[in-house]
């Protein structure tokens, strides 16, 4: 498990009670070793700027001086190894799917419980991903409630196990946890993950999910 004292972490969002809140999670609760404040996107990219090494960023996607989804692309770049969580008050599939295809690693619902929203940041921590299962249950945006269709494009080349590998991606499992579901090695888990990531013309989780939600919708 990821010793947290070691990990930094990024909070952007405007609201100053949210903020505080949010924050207190992070260090209160996850045990974060340092977590960085800023209240829009252009104080986020001073401290890309800055020496700083930001593993976790959680940012609200309205902020003032951000364009929604397509301004995260700018904060991926500006910290290429961090995990990102989006903070959202919107439920809308146009922006989880946005947000999915920019790369980050998570979608949360501001109204998330506390509980939900503290596990979503452990299992992202862990290099899992996070969509709330009330999102995926919608006719429109069913994910995980039957298995995954062969004729979807992308899928028809992957073997069997890949199939499987990318079920368990779909529902949020970390490698290490799909490692142990299906009685393999971690890293036969990450080989197989490539190949999908290349099968779909992907690079991350989260575009991997948001084109296949894509497909089904």
């Amino acid at each position: 498990m990821t010793d947290r004292k070691q990990l930094s972490a990024l909070l952007v969002e405007d609201h100053e009670l949210v903020r505080d809140a949010v924050g207190r999670l992070l260090r209160d609760t996850l045990k974060l070793g340092h977590v960085y404040e800023a209240d829009s996107l252009a104080a986020a990219m001073k401290i890309a700027n800055s020496d700083a090494v930001i593993n976790l960023i959680v940012v609200d996607l309205r902020l003032p001086d951000s364009a929604g989804p397509e301004s995260l692309t700018d904060l991926i770049a500006a910290f290429p190894d961090a995990q990102i969580a989006v903070m959202s008050g919107s439920e809308m599939r146009e922006d989880v799917l946005g947000c999915l295809s920019a790369g980050v690693d998570g979608y949360l619902p501001k109204g998330l419980p506390t509980t939900e929203f503290v596990a979503a940041i452990e299992s992202i921590i862990e290099g899992g991903s996070y969509i709330p299962r009330h999102l995926t249950r919608r006719p429109t945006m069913e994910v995980a409630q039957s298995p995954l269709r062969r004729d979807l494009p992308g899928l028809e080349h992957l073997t069997p196990r890949q199939i499987e590998v990318l079920d368990e991606l779909m529902h949020g499992q970390t490698s290490k946890e799909i490692a142990r579901k299906l009685d393999v090695a971690e890293g036969t888990v990450k080989i197989h993950l490539a190949a999908i990531y290349r099968a779909l013309g992907v690079r991350t989780r989260g575009e991997a999910i948001s084109k296949l939600m894509s497909a089904r919708a």
